[in-house]
């Protein structure tokens, strides 16, 4: 699966963004996939994640409230909707396929997208 994230860019903080994550396969369906994000000098962190089917969604304690996690699998397609942006949400945003276990950890993904940049200023 080649999973490719956009959407990402330059927003004053208080704005909004929606990445996307597109999927080369139909079989994207059948996976929950998560967001990470790596601001420069820190470790990658779990952002959000859905499961397959959208039953069930998970959040940093750091975005919920403010991020909002979707999918269509008709367009093999999961989305961030980022509200409320804040300069501490800039980072490098990754897509990532879920391969089973804790949504968090970032171990239990195997297939990830190129990333992309959101920047936040003050």
């Amino acid at each position: 699966v080649q999973l490719q994230a956009s959407g990402g860019g330059l927003v004053q903080a208080g704005g909004s963004l929606r990445l996307s994550c597109a999927a080369s396969e139909r079989t994207f369906g059948t996976t929950g996939v998560g967001w990470f994000r790596q601001a420069p000098g820190k470790e990658r962190e779990f952002v959000a994640a859905i499961s397959r089917s959208s039953w069930s969604t998970y959040y940093a304690n750091s975005v919920k409230g403010r991020f909002t996690i979707s999918r269509d699998n008709a367009k093999n397609t999961v989305y961030l909707q980022m509200n409320s942006l804040k300069p501490e949400d800039t980072a490098v945003y990754y897509c990532a396929a879920h391969s089973g276990g804790s949504y968090s950890s970032d171990y239990n993904y195997n297939y990830w997208g190129q990333g992309t940049r959101v920047t936040v200023s003050s």
